[in-house]
């Protein structure tokens, strides 16, 4: 066991030091590999008191966080439209709070989040940024529309399926808060046709 232990400290510090000199692997693979080679069978400084099915949501939910934060970010400051402006905003406040309330509970249960957004969401990101006036709008509206459907779905599988307790009720938590951004900004699309 002690093995198991050394040669798991010894993979994390590996992926560790390669997630910090390899620029191509994100934020979101580094913590799903930290997390695969954590002990299920304890808990503790080299064990993981989730199992791997609820460990993928924990990090999946968070780089959806991140990135709701980061979009949201750029939203409020270019946006034209004002209701899409707010709603950059309130993305910003309501997936931060929810963001650390997972952080939470993830260090409770040893679970390596990601600390920015994977890839895919950083070209996105890079991608909006690029656009201007209702260019902007129209693909930031899109995206959401898009996105927030998406992390319904997850979090309403994870409410139902999820083993450990704290997480199912972080998903329960927060799937009507996303239902509602999600029907706010479909609302917001159909307003801009």
């Amino acid at each position: 066991m002690k093995k198991l232990s050394l040669m798991a400290m010894m993979a994390v510090a590996a992926l560790s030091f390669q997630a910090c000199n390899n620029a191509a692997k994100d934020s979101k693979e580094t913590a799903d590999s930290v997390n695969a080679v954590k002990d299920t069978t304890t808990n503790g400084s080299t064990g993981i008191a989730v199992d791997a099915n609820d460990s993928k949501f924990a990090t999946d939910a968070a780089n959806a966080g991140l990135a709701e934060v980061a979009l949201g970010k750029i939203a409020s400051e270019k946006a034209t439209n004002p209701q899409v402006k707010e709603f950059g905003a309130m993305m910003v406040t309501d997936h931060t709070k929810a963001n650390e309330e997972l952080m939470a509970i993830a260090k409770t249960k040893n679970i390596t989040l990601p600390v920015a957004p994977d890839e895919e969401h950083q070209k996105k990101a890079a991608d909006l940024s690029a656009k201007t006036g209702k260019d902007f709008d129209k693909a930031y509206v899109d995206a959401m529309v898009d996105g927030h459907k998406k992390v319904a779905s997850m979090l309403e599988d994870a409410s139902k399926n999820c083993k450990d307790a704290d997480l199912m009720a972080f998903a329960t938590k927060t799937l009507p808060t996303v239902k509602a951004h999600l029907a706010k900004i479909e609302a917001i699309q159909s307003s801009m046709k």
